[in-house]
């Protein structure tokens, strides 16, 4: 909730799953400053690390993204002066857009980067392990797994990189970056797994890397938006037709 009191800001409520959020010095809050207005309300705000009123929690025991600080952040009467406004109270929405795409274009990435390590690493492993006097990489089976890893691999790089190169050029990049997303997530997720199930029960040990590049994908299609989410976006994007 958000309230004017002169020339200041009021802030009051909560937000979960916020990146780097116990350690950060500034802070972008997003707040809706006309109820009932949508986006069109939306503004957002340069908020100190250290303000009072504000507390921070880290969100501990997650499934993956370890090296990642997690933070949940309480506001009770948060004060903020007119002056830590980020352009007119209307532009919220705009500069959270951009903000997302920003962000789903480095989850992208990041997705193909564990494409890429599940390939390295299946691609090495079914070269030494041997089953039936012969290499594992000489089965069908596995050629088939590795042939479609490395598929998704090369789509999802190259759907990346024509996101990154639209909003490069100052283009509209939207259904570009959300089907990089979306793509390159769940593809990832499909790597991780095969990867395990092409190692077997030694894919499935906390002392080799391919679990933890399972449960980091986890992680990758759930933030900058669910995989659901993405989907929504394009399907307006597409039809023209909101959804949501």
């Amino acid at each position: 909730m958000l309230e004017r009191d002169g020339d200041d800001w009021v802030l009051n409520g909560s937000k979960f799953w916020i990146s780097n959020g116990s350690i950060a010095d500034v802070i972008v809050v997003f707040a809706q400053t006309q109820p009932g207005a949508r986006h069109k309300g939306m503004a957002a705000f340069i908020v100190d690390g250290d303000s009072p009123g504000l507390e921070r929690q880290v969100i501990t025991e997650k499934l993956g993204l370890h090296a990642s600080n997690t933070a949940a952040l309480f506001f009770d009467s948060v004060r903020v002066s007119g002056d830590r406004l980020l352009g007119g109270t209307g532009d919220g929405f705009k500069i959270a857009q951009t903000s997302l795409e920003s962000g789903r274009t480095s989850t992208a990435a990041c997705a193909v980067g564990i494409i890429q390590a599940c390939l390295d690493a299946c691609i090495a492993y079914a070269g030494q392990r041997k089953q039936w006097g012969k290499t594992i990489g000489n089965h069908q089976l596995i050629q088939e797994m590795v042939a479609d890893m490395a598929t998704d691999c090369e789509a999802a790089r190259l759907l990346t990189i024509e996101a990154a190169r639209l909003r490069d050029a100052g283009e509209p990049a939207m259904k570009n970056v959300v089907m990089a997303k979306q793509f390159a997530t769940e593809a990832a997720v499909r790597a991780a797994r095969s990867a395990i199930a092409l190692h077997g029960g030694i894919g499935y040990l906390g002392e080799y890397p391919i679990e933890a590049l399972l449960r980091d994908a986890i992680g990758l299609s759930l933030y900058e938006g669910t995989t659901q989410i993405q989907k929504l976006i394009l399907g307006r994007e597409l039809l023209g037709v909101p959804a949501f």
